[in-house]
């Protein structure tokens, strides 16, 4: 199985942007579906955007749509999440997670493999 390593959040205000960054360990990387799911302070892991094997089809939470893009780059094992015009309710730990099965991409039980998370915080 892979290994997930998540970079890039951080402290931001309103309206502002960042770029998550999810490196994978591993030879088998476009084997994977791949997704970014967040979870905020005393509530479920949620859903934001996931992405196919070639990266040709993505999928988005309605939350984020028009704002965040997911992108993958098989030849260098990354999957990006930028995310633009943040704002407060985007505040959460953001996750990386691999599926290598036919499941729900929304839903979380079809992930094999997570990342360690990266906090995003959004400030008004």
């Amino acid at each position: 199985q892979v290994q997930l390593v998540e970079s890039g959040g951080g402290l931001v205000q309103a309206g502002g942007s960042l770029r998550l960054s999810c490196e994978a360990s591993g030879r088998t990387f476009s084997n994977y579906r791949m997704a970014w799911f967040r979870q905020a302070p005393g509530k479920e892991r949620e859903f934001v955007a996931g992405v196919d094997w070639s990266g040709a089809n993505r999928y988005y939470a309605d939350s984020v749509k028009g704002r965040f893009t997911i992108d993958r780059a098989n030849a260098e094992n990354t999957v990006s999440l930028q995310m633009n015009a943040l704002n407060p309710d985007d505040t959460a730990v953001y996750y990386c997670g691999a599926a290598n099965s036919w499941g729900s991409l929304y839903n979380k039980g079809t992930y094999v493999v997570w990342g360690q998370g990266t906090q995003v915080t959004v400030y008004s």
